[in-house]
């Protein structure tokens, strides 16, 4: 038996140039582009709240994971680098810095956390992305 589907839904709008608001459940963000390329830098850029995302999920992942094995690691903190390759981005780094890292099988910890993080698995995997057009 396959687990149930769920949806995420968020939806964006332009408010004026590349500035547009996103929705989430009941959370607003900000989004925009840099002074640079035509922006007025009101908020992250798409690509900024991309790496935002994978960078929480792995800390959050780590976190439960050590949580859940009864492992000690003390504040956990992960940095993502990418490089920009055009319109996309070439390639990835995921740094996890741990507080406490005695005794501990951190390959195995970093192994499990990649387990259930949604965001690097979504991106490992790159799911179809289907574009439509819905008259308003």
């Amino acid at each position: 038996m396959s687990a149930a589907r769920t949806s995420a839904t968020v939806e964006a709008q332009v408010i004026d140039g590349y500035h547009a608001k996103v929705r989430v459940r009941q959370f607003e963000a900000e989004v925009d582009e840099p002074p640079v390329v035509g922006g007025t830098d009101m908020g992250p850029m798409p690509t900024e709240y991309l790496l935002m995302g994978l960078a929480s999920c792995f800390a959050l992942a780590v976190a439960h994971v050590a949580r859940r094995d009864s492992v000690e690691v003390g504040p956990v903190r992960v940095k993502v680098v990418a490089t920009y390759d055009g319109p996309s981005f070439s390639s990835v780094t995921v740094t996890v810095h741990l507080e406490e890292t005695s005794g501990i099988d951190t390959d195995a910890l970093l192994q499990k956390a990649r387990r259930v993080c949604y965001v690097s698995n979504t991106l490992a995997r790159r799911p179809e992305i289907v574009t439509r057009l819905e008259p308003a």
